[in-house]
């Protein structure tokens, strides 16, 4: 049976965590702050570690980055408890090493499936490494990271206290020499048009779109705005995100948004069942390069306005009609899958002619995340 460590200085959580980790069978060791913790991960290198952040003489952040340091450790899956409260704290667990997490008060139902998907993640890890199973093993990875997502989705933060960068923040035009663009859209949303009100079409892209900005949020955008039905998104490297390269950020968030989609499609069925709607459906458009954040004032409101400009902003656009014709639900560009380096799961090939440009793009059908 898989043993996993709880480090948690609050002695009645830690217990109630053990407890229920126990009632499933699993074993469990119990720290009171994270050095204690990390000095038992060492010593009896556990399957799993489930771990508070703030906590003396050494938090979760510092024994998570001093985990990941180890060589004979490092791989070891960890899930950080936060607080509502504590959005920061979520932002900066995902971006600096950290597997999964969870929200105080925990929820045991979420706590155990958490536990699961990352035990069950490991252990196909390890097979991967044993044997050659091939696509057999690849197939059985990509189930795995699909449940991750949905757990992702289910607690994500509700409600973001702090706002998004504003336009007040910056005094002159923003020019970012490496980022990445993202853009998705409602591909069937005349469909849905056609068989519900607006005020049913309302309350179905809202479903969508009240997880998109947190999904953005957590995976470090840097701005984004609404272009019609779609929403733009752009990503860039920042001294809270610099352990993970904007490039790959975007495209974990971009799976994100895809999930969020299925997930519509369930609220479609429970609330609109019998009408014979058409399936939910997204596309996302990921492309790397030059972009600059524009400046302009608002004539009626004098407030300044921010705009993304630049080829590599119309380049996504244009991008994802084309990906949408094809079929695909996420498509890359050359300049993205150069940013990754190898770090994704693909698909089909094809070089796109887009839309008042003299040469094609070549772009690539994004699956998934490559472990």
């Amino acid at each position: 049976m898989a043993l996993i460590v709880v480090i948690d200085d609050d002695e009645a959580i830690r217990t109630l965590i053990a407890a229920a980790l126990r009632f499933e069978g699993y074993e469990v060791l119990e720290a009171e702050d994270g050095a204690a913790g990390l000095s038992m991960v060492r010593d009896d290198r556990p399957d799993l570690v489930v771990s508070d952040i703030n906590m003396p003489v050494m938090d979760g952040f510092a024994m998570c980055q001093a985990l990941r340091a180890d060589p004979a450790i490092q791989a070891t899956p960890v899930i950080l408890l936060t607080s509502l409260q504590e959005r920061a704290h979520v932002r900066a667990g995902m971006t600096s090493g950290a597997d999964d997490y969870l929200t105080k008060p925990i929820d045991f139902d979420d706590l155990l499936a958490a536990t699961a998907t990352q035990l069950n993640k490991q252990l196909m890890r390890q097979s991967a490494q044993d044997t050659a199973l091939g696509t057999a093993i690849g197939e059985a990875l990509l189930a795995q990271e699909e449940k991750l997502s949905k757990l992702y989705e289910k607690r994500l933060i509700a409600e973001l206290g702090e706002k998004w960068p504003t336009a007040e923040a910056l005094v002159t035009d923003e020019k970012f020499s490496s980022a990445t663009v993202l853009f998705v859209d409602v591909v069937n949303f005349p469909l849905l048009s056609e068989k519900l009100s607006s005020t049913e079409l309302s309350a179905v892209v809202r479903q969508f779109y009240k997880n998109v900005g947190d999904t953005l949020y957590l995976f470090g955008a840097f701005h984004m705005q609404f272009v019609g039905e779609g929403l733009l998104a752009v990503f860039v490297d920042s001294t809270d995100t610099d352990t993970v390269n904007h490039g790959l950020r975007a495209t974990r968030a971009a799976l994100g948004l895809i999930d969020s989609a299925q997930r519509v499609n369930g609220f479609l069925q429970t609330h609109f069942s019998g009408r014979a709607l058409p399936r939910f459906e997204v596309c996302v458009a990921l492309n790397s390069g030059t972009v600059t954040l524009a400046k302009l004032e608002d004539p009626l409101w004098g407030r300044p306005q921010i705009l993304p400009v630049g080829d590599s902003v119309s380049t996504a656009l244009l991008l994802q009609k084309q990906a949408t014709q094809s079929g695909w639900k996420i498509a890359a560009s050359a300049s993205l899958l150069r940013e990754v380096d190898g770090g994704l799961k693909t698909g089909r090939r094809k070089r796109f002619s887009l839309a008042g440009r003299s040469n094609a793009l070549d772009a690539t059908e994004v699956l998934g995340l490559s472990l």
